[in-house]
């Protein structure tokens, strides 16, 4: 049997965690390197690595989880805007290998960013290159034939 992961451990107990809500298959606790205050992570209690690897079922927990976090949160910072993350494997950037969402509240002046921001380097097209999407969508969808 695997080594328990991280989230497992902390939503067990046997390591603590700050849970601001709790639901059937799920956790919400306080990140512990927050990006800003209230940064918090949904995890479910499945500790598969991908959003590919959960059951419709287990998507529908990990998203009601989401929306009671957002509730609790918004109550708390008397905000309804939040930034909705995750990271879909190493190459995305997830370090621990469990699906979690990292929500977190947007506050005016709370220095984080919009997409743009997460990728600096990036040089997308302005006008968009619509004639370059439309070639792209044809190749993925017939990859998937």
């Amino acid at each position: 049997m695997a080594e328990p992961t991280l989230f497992e451990k902390i939503l067990s107990g046997e390591i603590p965690g700050n849970f601001i809500a709790r639901g059937d298959g799920w956790g919400a606790f306080l990140d512990v390197f927050p990006r800003s205050e209230g940064h918090t992570l949904v995890v479910l209690e499945n500790p598969s690595q991908r959003i590919t690897d959960l059951s419709k079922d287990d998507i529908g927990l990990l998203f009601s989880g989401v929306k009671q976090t957002q509730e609790t949160l918004s109550s708390y910072f008397d905000t309804t805007d939040f930034t909705i993350t995750v990271h879909d494997g190493p190459l995305a950037g997830q370090e621990i290998p469990h699906v979690h969402v990292h929500v977190i509240p947007r506050l005016k002046g709370d220095g984080g960013g919009a997409l743009p921001w997460m990728f600096p380097n990036a040089n997308p097209p302005n006008p968009p290159d619509f004639s370059a999407l439309a070639e792209l969508c044809a190749k993925i969808k017939e990859a998937n034939e």
